[in-house]
């Protein structure tokens, strides 16, 4: 048996990364998933191999700045699997300036996708919450950062919505106490993913709703970054997952509004 066993999660981000380290920990503990990315072949991928380990997952495709996403992401877990247990606001990505060079369409992308978005879905959940309480613990994880914790410098648009994250959980595990539902925030520090793997030249991107985004990190950059956590290492997605695994266990039923730092010591 697994440990989540006839729980139902919904995963933003999880056709890559991060959030597809959570969406299989799920599955392989016993959850059906709702697996969400903005574009649709890695999505299909993560439902595939959750499947053909013999679980069960659905894709539901979009971005979670979309107008409607909430109510049709909250929908595809109630309308395919019957309820909705777990939920954890995990996608994101940098668009990292300095302050003064920062425009407000930076501002904007950021703060809707890392703390309008994770509101929206919370808000669009609670009326299903509210109307169909159970005899167990609900739970939310919402994904924050080390930069939400501590501050970085260039990151004043995604330090500010991390922060903010943090703030949203712990008024929402204020107010959904009584529905029995545990509401945390995982900061992250350095991960390994697309977003932080070396870049030689400094000059990669990806390409999110007709943006080019820099991504990687200067291999020097890394490797000191690393030096200074006391693992030594950066962390593994599955580090990463396991973090908010813990969090969705029966075992921690009495925390809530807690944010937890997953950063191998190094803050």
């Amino acid at each position: 048996m697994g440990k989540l066993d006839n729980r139902i999660a919904l995963v933003t981000g999880s056709g890559r990364g991060i959030g597809r380290a959570i969406a299989t920990k799920f599955a392989t503990e016993g959850a059906s998933v709702v697996v969400n990315d903005l574009d649709p072949g890695p999505a299909k991928e993560t439902v595939e191999e959750i499947t053909a380990a013999g679980g069960h997952a659905v894709a539901c495709v979009g971005s979670v700045t979309e107008d409607g996403f909430a109510d049709r992401f909250v929908n595809t877990a109630i309308d395919t699997f019957g309820g909705l247990d777990i939920i954890v606001n995990n996608a994101g990505f940098t668009w990292d300036n300095v302050v003064q060079k920062m425009t407000d369409e930076q501002w904007d992308t950021i703060l809707d996708l890392h703390l309008k978005a994770p509101f929206q879905i919370l808000r669009a959940a609670q009326p299903y919450i509210k109307a169909n309480p159970t005899d167990y613990h609900r739970k939310v994880v919402n994904i924050s950062s080390t930069a939400g914790v501590g501050g970085n410098a260039g990151q004043a648009n995604y330090s500010a919505a991390k922060s903010g994250i943090i703030g949203l959980s712990k008024t929402l595990a204020k107010e959904w106490g009584r529905y029995k539902v545990n509401v945390n925030a995982v900061a992250y520090g350095l991960i390994n993913t697309r977003l932080t793997e070396a870049s030689a030249d400094g000059n990669s991107t990806i390409d999110i709703s007709g943006r080019e985004i820099k991504v990687g990190v200067n291999p020097q950059l890394l490797a000191a970054a690393e030096r200074i956590i006391p693992l030594g290492r950066a962390g593994r997605p599955d580090e990463a997952a396991g973090a908010v695994f813990a969090l969705c266990l029966p075992e921690t039923d009495y925390v809530s509004g807690q944010c937890l730092v997953c950063d191998g010591g190094g803050r």
